[in-house]
């Protein structure tokens, strides 16, 4: 199965580890497995600045550095918890769950999707407690 993508001049994309840039519209056919990330979809460290962000860079981490998957593993467990404890909605709950299933089975991409569940829900909250205290 072959994937299709676009990228716009300029637009980053990194497959297995290296960091490619379009320098004009290109159009990319992958026709074997490989480890792919969009530049929306890449975080640096300096990004991962709450619980949530940090739980999607060594999700990230794990998907595109399989070398230091052991590192990436203890980061994700211990990050882990304070993501639980920010996401006691029932969506959060459902997305830790389902984020957890997918981290120990290696489908770190898809657990990534998860990510972005929390960090909205992370966003949302810190929100609202930054209106409540104003």
């Amino acid at each position: 199965m072959t994937l299709r993508i676009s990228l716009r001049d300029g637009e980053k994309v990194v497959i297995n580890g290296a960091v490619i840039r379009a320098s004009r519209r290109t159009d990319l056919a992958i026709e074997s497995k490989v480890t792919i990330l969009r530049g929306r979809e890449i975080m640096s460290p300096a990004e991962a600045n709450t619980p949530a962000r940090a739980l999607y860079f060594h999700t990230m981490m794990a998907y595109l550095d399989p070398e230091g998957i052991e590192e990436h593993h203890r980061r994700i467990i211990d990050t882990l918890g304070s993501v639980t404890r920010l996401a006691p909605c029932g969506t959060g709950r459902a997305a830790v769950a389902s984020f957890a299933e997918r981290a120990a089975s290696a489908d770190y991409y898809r657990a990534l999707g998860d990510c972005r569940t929390l960090m909205r829900i992370e966003h949302d909250a810190l929100a609202q407690v930054a209106e409540e205290a104003a």
